[in-house]
């Protein structure tokens, strides 16, 4: 059984390769931020979950034939919500607010059953966890933003490399922080009759 990614980021691509799965990594293309406008005002798990979705639907084709995964994510703090921050000055701005603070992390996941190249099946899931910041320095800020890693992961953090330093606390689902929930993956292959298992393909 085949699993594709229609993602190209680095940390889900390793969370899956850890838990025995090299998923055949597809780029989506999906204008995120059309996407959202297009919808108007969505809840932060209504967010991912749709951006989950269009992702995994937008790789489709009669070439693909196995389960397909869609994955977002999005930071919440005091009931904003964060995407990358994409440029140095809005990663500083948003860790001067939240360091020494907690927030929520949200992944959506939308898992299609493309067995046979055709759609049998869909299901979607959102894995959520609470953040809790280290209360780090200016200097350390700066050194994390210079790096460039926090630019283009939601919230401007990783848990999982450089900033892992830099979290004091994981409530929930740390895989959910990632940006990929195996757990959550495992029960919606499981609504498609396919036990994990049956997705391992990868040598440990």
């Amino acid at each position: 059984m085949r699993l594709y990614l229609a993602s190209t980021s680095p940390a889900r691509l390793a969370t899956l390769r850890a838990a025995g799965i090299e998923p055949i990594v597809v780029h989506s293309n999906v204008d995120e931020d059309a996407a959202v406008a297009a919808a108007g005002p969505l809840a932060p798990e209504e967010m991912v979950l749709l951006l989950a979705r269009l992702k995994a639907e937008a790789v489709l084709g009669p070439d693909v034939d196995g389960l397909v995964l869609g994955g977002d994510s999005a930071f919440e703090l005091d009931g904003a919500v964060y995407g990358k921050p994409h440029t140095a000055p809005v990663a500083r701005e948003r860790w001067q607010l939240q360091r020494g603070r907690e927030g929520q992390l949200h992944s959506g996941h939308w898992l299609v059953d493309h067995r046979g190249g055709s759609v049998r099946g869909a299901a979607g899931a959102v894995s959520s966890a609470f953040v809790r910041f280290a209360d780090i320095t200016d200097a350390e800020i700066e050194a994390y933003i210079a790096t460039g890693e926090p630019l283009q992961v939601a919230g401007a953090f990783t848990i999982d490399s450089l900033g892992a330093a830099f979290i004091s606390e994981v409530r929930g689902d740390p895989h959910a922080v990632v940006g990929v929930s195996v757990a959550t993956v495992r029960l919606l292959a499981l609504e498609f009759g396919i036990e994990w298992p049956a997705l391992w393909n990868r040598a440990l």
